[in-house]
């Protein structure tokens, strides 16, 4: 995340995309190649799930992240996606010809089986590449959890840059029958937005 007051603006405006794009890695963290999550008829479908953005945090122009209306002076961020299956819908020949001939790899994720120590591997391996260099992601704590009759989990790690501040994330990850819901807090150590992040945590619902 941003060091702030220590760099000049060139610096600054290269640590902001950076910031924003590593807010945006627990959503995509699985989405290797052709990226193919299971149904599961054990399963509710779900069409949206919803959550309170606090009033000092505003859109940004990448989709589903929120920023603070200070930002970078307050980095905090919240970021939002949603990955669909695809197994509700019908595909055309055309639709499936197309994905055999992509050469994508393919690869298939059971949500509902997700471990800690596959997460801790998988978003290490991408903070990693992502900084060109070790920043000790570790997942702090890993929890299953339920909303509103969907099962998921709440996973909170930390991650810090080198001459950077420490990085505090916890991401919601819910789980229904054709779609897996991602709502990810990340704030850096001197941020004071973990209050209003509680706030927005409580009013998460999946429909």
């Amino acid at each position: 995340m941003l060091q702030k007051r220590k760099h000049g603006l060139s610096t600054i405006k290269i640590k902001i995309a950076q910031a924003l794009f590593t807010a945006m890695i627990p959503m995509t963290v699985m989405g290797i190649g052709a990226l193919k999550v299971c149904a599961s008829d054990n399963l509710k479908s779900a069409t949206q799930c919803t959550f309170m953005v606090p009033p000092e945090m505003d859109a940004t122009t990448k989709k589903g992240l929120f920023e603070h209306l200070n930002f970078p002076m307050e980095s905090c961020t919240i970021s939002y996606s949603v990955y669909d299956n695809g197994e509700d819908k019908v595909l055309t020949n055309r639709e499936k010809k197309a994905i055999e001939e992509s050469g994508d790899k393919v690869v298939l994720y059971d949500p509902e089986n997700l471990t800690k120590e596959i997460y801790q591997e998988t978003i290490s391996a991408a903070y990693n590449k992502e900084y060109g260099q070790n920043v000790g992601c570790h997942v702090e704590s890993f929890e299953k959890i339920d909303i509103d009759g969907y099962p998921g989990y709440k996973i909170s790690l930390t991650y810090k840059n080198a001459d950077e501040e420490k990085i505090y994330q916890t991401a919601f990850i819910i789980v229904s029958k054709y779609k897996v819901f991602t709502v990810t807090y990340q704030r850096a150590e001197d941020d004071d937005c973990q209050e209003m992040f509680d706030i927005s945590q409580a009013s998460i619902h999946v429909k």
